[in-house]
């Protein structure tokens, strides 16, 4: 089985994309970072849609592109498995004519056959796109891009096109898809959630640069950059660190507030902590807990997500935590309301800014 590699140089505007991935058959490598960072620009060089100021594309022993040496193979003959953003159907076609359009004419309805059974979509064989729902729309993609046996998958942003309720069980279905491919994979995503569960690592670009790359645990537990820390989710709070004696570092936040670390820490930096590790109390507290770290501040949101209650608090810079029904009841939590929010110096990691 192949791998992929890329390796691309492209001006995007204001700064230069300068990356090189590699991704190992039956792996699936979720590319992460803000917009216009360049990870769709990524998978078009890998696709061939775009040609770099230099670069090198290869799948195994083929090369696809090297700008060094004139190759250049059309998009058509590089074996990728492309699934765009809007799924990018054509609307005239009925599902198994879009699930067999890459193939040769007389081969295209009895090679969509299966797929459409694979994906459950063998009773919409005839409906045109614009009948489908979102999820059926995606389906219809996957099996489009796997009709040809590419020798890669790219997907852009495959799930951003649906609603939330069909977003849960469409990611179940590709993260299924994704166990079971063999060939290297390579997934543009906004969310850590999805990175996390699609991903068997995530690559975080920011400014054109790779400035991480691991599972997603590793980019949790150690994240290197303040983007990479908010981008799996944790709140981060910029200040300047001094060391002390007894081993802890004091931050003093920008904004106001002190917090403390167990991490080694001088000068301008990045101290960040995850929502569930951050209680909170009533703001005058006769008897505050235990926890090293206590700011005051100001509930702005109250959230439901699922069996927990995201807060939404400012104190002197963002703060969120999570917090149970039981909390917000009994502590009267409501935008407004002046709570103290806690947590351990051990919970508190501290990233050079």
């Amino acid at each position: 089985m192949d791998s992929l590699r890329v390796e691309a140089a492209v001006t995007l505007g204001a700064f230069d994309l300068d990356v090189e991935l590699d991704v190992q058959a039956g792996r699936c490598l979720a590319l992460a970072g803000p917009s216009g960072a360049g990870k769709s620009t990524l998978l078009r060089v890998a696709a061939g849609l775009l040609r770099p100021g230099s670069g090198r594309v290869s799948c195994g022993e083929a090369v696809w592109l090297d700008t060094a040496a004139g190759v250049d193979v059309a998009p058509e003959r590089r074996g990728c498995g492309y699934v765009f953003q809007d799924y990018a159907l054509f609307e005239h076609l009925r599902v198994w004519q879009n699930v067999g359009y890459a193939l040769p004419r007389r081969e295209r309805r009895a090679a969509a056959a299966p797929l459409l059974e694979r994906f459950g979509l063998t009773h919409l064989s005839d409906a045109r796109p614009r009948t489908l729902s979102g999820g059926e729309r995606q389906r219809v993609a996957l099996a489009r891009a796997l009709a040809r046996r590419p020798s890669v998958l790219l997907l852009d942003e495959p799930l951003s096109a649906l609603d939330a309720r069909t977003r849960a069980n469409a990611t179940r279905e590709l993260a299924a898809l994704l166990r079971e491919a063999e060939v290297p994979c390579v997934l543009v995503t906004h969310d850590f959630t999805e990175a996390a569960v699609l991903g068997d690592e995530v690559a975080v670009i920011d400014g054109g640069r790779l400035v991480q790359r691991g599972t997603p645990a590793d980019l949790a537990a150690t994240p290197r950059s303040a983007f990479v820390a908010d981008f799996t989710g944790a709140v981060v709070l910029r200040g300047t660190a001094q060391s002390r004696s007894d081993g802890l570092t004091l931050v003093d936040l920008d904004g106001g507030g002190q917090v403390a670390s167990t991490d080694a820490g001088e000068g301008a930096v990045a101290a960040s902590v995850f929502p569930w590790e951050i209680a909170v109390e009533p703001a005058g507290a006769a008897h505050p807990g235990s926890a090293r770290n206590r700011i005051a501040a100001e509930v702005v949101s109250v959230t439901r997500v699922g069996g927990r209650v995201r807060l939404g608090l400012l104190a002197g810079q963002p703060l969120a935590a999570e917090v149970s029904e039981a909390a917000v009841r009994d502590l009267a939590l409501a935008p407004g309301v002046r709570v103290a929010a806690t947590w351990k110096a051990t919970a508190t990691r501290l990233i050079a800014g």
